[in-house]
């Protein structure tokens, strides 16, 4: 894809991760026993400390915290190799998301999320000198689900535009995406190369039930489409047809919360350090099976 050397950048959500491992239903009215771990996560510092871990030599991060959390996120980020970027909001705090796991054999996750200080990053927030140095710059798609951090998206999609810098972006949430509607997002991702949905997300954005459609579909509007399928490891599509199906990885999963967020770092890394689109994929899908199979939407930290 013609990636140059250099840092890649990623501005997104930072949050702190409340995960609850559970087996079968939930008691209605009563306890529930679970195994409850409080972790660092958000979608966009997820994406960047795997992009660190798999080696990426430089990786950035933009992202809003409140006061409360915010050295300890600073502390976390720095241990996983990304050099964090952080705004301090004076009076929001930093995000939570309750993660609900059913620990059965698909160890599925549902969030209850409380998006905090990290959807109120805003133009005010940009420099364009945070592309000082930048080969590609990753936006979370949870950025599109509030107007403040909507408007700072156009605003670096611009800037990356005129200094030439791929962008990409993962749209995050297909909950997220229903109250934003199709034609909004659409019209909101207008300049990014590359976009990697799920397949939930691939499907609600174009209505159509089957994935390679979708993904086909998505790459009318955008160059290159990296559908995440999960265990159906994953599509590329460009010019409205499926050019190339990538497989999982076999795992057994433990926590599947952030197994989407590796693939990207992982896809990303694999960018920047010389792969095809194909062989970035791939990368992803190693790195999606080895996020499953932790606790937490992290990879491991050096050391």
């Amino acid at each position: 894809m013609g990636v140059r050397d250099g840092a890649l950048l990623v501005v997104g959500d930072v949050v702190t991760d409340v995960i609850a491992r559970h087996q079968g239903p939930l008691a209605s009215g009563t306890d529930t026993v679970a195994a409850v771990r409080t972790v660092p996560g958000g979608a966009g510092a997820n994406v960047a400390c795997w992009a660190a871990h798999r080696g990426c030599a430089e990786v950035r991060l933009l992202g809003r915290v409140g006061e409360e959390a915010a050295a300890w996120h600073e502390r976390e980020l720095t241990a996983s190799g990304v050099r964090p970027c952080l705004v301090v909001d004076p009076q929001a705090p930093t995000g939570t998301v309750i993660c609900l796991v059913d620990t059965g054999a698909a160890a599925e996750r549902t969030f209850l999320t409380d998006s905090g200080a990290s959807l109120l990053l805003d133009p005010g927030d940009w420099s364009d000198a945070l592309l000082d140095g930048v080969a590609w710059l990753h936006l979370s798609g949870y950025l599109l689900f509030s107007e403040p951090s909507r408007a700072l998206v156009r605003v670096a999609l611009e800037s990356a535009r005129a200094r030439g810098v791929p962008v990409s972006l993962d749209p995050a949430s297909a909950g997220f995406l229903v109250e934003l509607g199709v034609d909004r997002f659409l019209a909101s991702v207008e300049g990014v190369d590359v976009l990697l949905p799920s397949r939930d997300e691939a499907c609600l954005l174009t209505g159509l039930p089957d994935a390679e459609d979708a993904a086909a579909k998505l790459s009318r509007h955008v160059p290159l489409v990296v559908a995440k399928q999960g265990s159906d490891g994953a599509l590329l599509a460009r010019s409205g047809a499926v050019s190339a199906r990538v497989p999982a990885v076999p795992a057994t999963p433990r926590d599947t919360t952030g197994a989407g967020d590796a693939f990207t770092g992982a896809f990303l890394a694999a960018l920047l350090t010389g792969a095809g689109p194909e062989e970035a994929a791939r990368e992803g899908c190693r790195a999606g099976a080895s996020a499953v199979e932790r606790v937490g939407g992290r990879p491991p930290t050096p050391g």
